[in-house]
Order: structure tokens, then sequence, then C-alpha cells
């Protein structure tokens, strides 16, 4: 691995032990086994590095959540039960990711501490957006059409923020995907109902 790799590396492990706030420039020299000068030279900042170290840790796990990875796909997508499956996925993913959802979580809270980090992380929601929605619909992340990403994108990443803040307080009560596939059965019943 170059600087730069073994940067990304050091900034992910910082996170995941220090998080956003304690993590110093100096921290993930010592974590990384490079140099100062090499953050601003490979990253700009040490914030846009601690930012892509935090999406690159997101995105694997975002890997893990789409239950194709492994053949493991029996529903058709954009099926109720799809919709089931993806969230049983999701789900069975929080134990092995909770320091990452933490660190979401430190974001969410943080005034004006934090605010360049917010900037370009607001941007890469963008892509979790787009990753959901072809999860669920089956239609690969290029094909997708920009409504889509913006009104499903929106609604799925609304609702994974909400079952990891449920599932980060108290798993025992946590909403299942059982229980989310029948709410939303329940609303578009209610909803085909009243449209007559």
């Amino acid at each position: 691995m170059g600087h730069r790799e073994d940067l990304l590396e050091g900034a992910k492990r910082c996170l995941l032990e220090k998080g956003f706030l304690r993590t110093t420039a100096r921290d993930i020299v010592k974590e990384s086994g490079t140099n100062l000068a090499s953050i601003g030279y490979h990253y700009g900042s040490k914030a846009e590095l601690l930012v892509q170290a935090y999406v690159s840790l997101i995105e694997g796990v975002g890997e893990r959540f789409d239950p194709g990875l492994g053949g493991q796909v029996t529903q058709p997508p954009g099926s109720l039960e799809r919709f089931q499956e993806v969230w049983t996925s999701i789900i069975r993913t929080v134990p092995e990711s909770r320091a990452i959802w933490m660190l979401s979580f430190e974001l969410m809270f943080q005034d004006d501490r934090l605010v360049e980090v917010r900037k370009l992380l607001a941007e890469a929601q963008k892509e979790g957006r787009s990753g959901l929605v072809a999860m669920f619909s089956g239609v690969p992340e290029a094909e997708l059409d920009q409504e889509a990403v913006d009104t499903e994108g929106r609604l799925y990443l609304t609702l994974l923020n909400g079952l990891m803040v449920q599932w980060l307080f108290d798993p025992d009560s946590a909403t299942t995907a059982g229980q989310l596939t029948e709410g939303l059965r329940r609303i578009i019943a209610s909803t085909s109902a009243g449209a007559r």
C-alpha cells in the first residue's frame, strides 16, 4: 500500500476507536505510519480524509446490506417480500457495524464543530440513496432515474436512519423487518381502499 491507502486505513481505525471529534491528524499519522504532509498532499485536509474514511466504512456496511451478495435473493425486486428480505439483511449487519453507526450519530449531534465534514457527508448521502433504491428495485444504479433517487431513496434512507436509532438504543424492542413490512402492507391497503 502507498501513503494514500495507509492514511485511509489509519483514519478508519482512528474513527472507530476515537470518533470524529477526538481524532487528530497526529493520531492518523501515528496509526498509518505516514507523515503530516501526506494528509494534505493526498486528501487536502484532515476533514476530507476523515470523510473518505467514514464513507469507506459505510460503503463496507452497505455492501453487506444486499441479500443478493452470495446468491441469497429469493424475492422479486420491488415486491413486499423483497422489501422484507432487504430489511432482514440490513438488520443482520447491526451487531458487526455498531461502531460505524455510532459515528453517524456522533455527526448528527454536532453543531458548528464539524461543518466541513457535515457538508461533505451530505453529498455522500446522495450516493447512499441511489444504492438503496438499486437494492430494493433491482435496477442498477447507473440506470436509475433521478426522481426515484430523490423520492424512494430519501424514503429508504429515512427508514434506515430511524431503524438504526432503534437498534442502537434498544435492540430488544427495535422494529423487525417483518413488522416494517407489515406496516407498509397495511399502509398500501388503507391507501388503496381510500382511493376507491
